[in-house]
C-alpha cells in the first residue's frame, strides 16, 4: 500500500467511524435529556402521592449535571449517569447472529446510561467508604434500539435490542423498574466478624468519615443474569 493509499483509507476510517460515533453520542445526549425530564416527572408525582401519607418519606429530583442526575426515594438514592464515550458490543455477545446487526456492523455501536443505587445517608453523612451497586445499563445505540442489562426486571423486560425503540413511555417504565428494584432491594445488617473490632481512631471518627462500610449488600457482585449476592 502506497503513501496515498494509505492517507485514502485513514481518511475514510476517520471520517466513517468518527460520524457514526457522533450520531450514537448526539443520540445518547437526546435520550438523557428526555430521561431527565421523566426522572422529574416520575419523582414529583411520586412526591406530591406519598406527601398525603406521611410528608416525613421524601422524594426529589436533582440534575447534578449535564451527565448526571439523581433521584432521592426515602432513604434511597439512584444515580442515573451518562457516559460520555460511544462502546461497541463485544463480538462474543449473540446480538451479532442476529440479521439486524451482522447486516450492519454500526448498529452495535451503542451509548451508555449507568444507573447506580446509594444510601442517601452516604452522601449526606459524607461516608466514603460506604458501597453503592450498578443495578443497571442501557444500551443505545443511533437507530434508537435500546436494551437494559440489570437485575430482576432491568433484565428480562427489555433485553430485546433488534426490535425495542427507545421512546418516552419506555424510559418511564425503566426508571420504575429501577426504583422497585431499589427499594425492594434492602439494608441487610453487615456479617458480625466484619465490624467487631473497631480501633479508638475509628470510632473517634465514625462520624465524620466511617470506617464501618455500609451497603445494602456487603460484597456484593453485580451479575447480569443473576440476582444472586456473593
Amino acid at each position: 500500500m502506497n503513501h496515498k493509499e494509505s492517507q485514502d483509507l485513514m481518511f475514510n476510517i476517520v471520517r466513517d467511524k468518527s460520524v457514526l460515533k457522533q450520531d450514537v453520542f448526539n443520540n445518547i445526549i437526546l435520550n438523557f435529556k428526555i430521561l431527565k425530564q421523566v426522572l422529574k416527572e416520575v419523582s414529583d408525582d411520586l412526591s406530591a402521592r406519598i406527601a398525603q401519607v406521611d410528608d416525613r418519606i421524601l422524594v426529589e429530583y436533582k440534575e447534578t449535571g449535564e451527565f448526571e442526575a439523581k433521584v432521592r426515594v426515602a432513604g434511597d438514592l439512584l444515580i442515573f449517569q451518562m457516559h460520555t464515550n460511544v462502546f461497541k458490543f463485544d463480538r462474543e455477545n449473540s446480538l451479532w447472529k442476529t440479521p439486524y446487526l451482522s447486516e450492519n456492523d454500526n448498529r452495535g455501536y451503542c451509548g451508555i446510561i449507568n444507573i447506580y443505587n446509594f444510601l442517601n445517608d452516604s452522601f449526606k453523612y459524607n461516608r466514603h467508604n460506604d458501597l453503592g451497586y450498578l443495578v443497571g445499563r442501557l444500551f443505545v445505540n443511533h437507530e434508537n434500539h435500546f436494551m437494559v442489562e440489570g437485575k430482576r426486571q432491568l433484565g428480562f423486560l427489555y433485553n430485546d435490542f433488534v426490535n425495542h425503540i427507545l421512546d418516552k413511555d419506555k424510559l418511564k417504565s425503566i426508571i420504575q423498574s429501577a426504583i422497585i428494584y431499589c427499594l425492594d432491594f434492602d439494608l441487610l445488617v453487615p456479617n458480625y466478624d466484619l465490624i467487631k473490632e473497631v480501633s479508638v481512631r475509628e470510632i473517634n471518627q465514625i462520624i465524620d468519615d466511617s470506617r464501618i462500610r455500609t451497603g445494602k449488600r456487603l460484597g456484593f457482585v453485580f451479575k447480569s443474569n443473576s440476582d444472586s449476592v456473593d
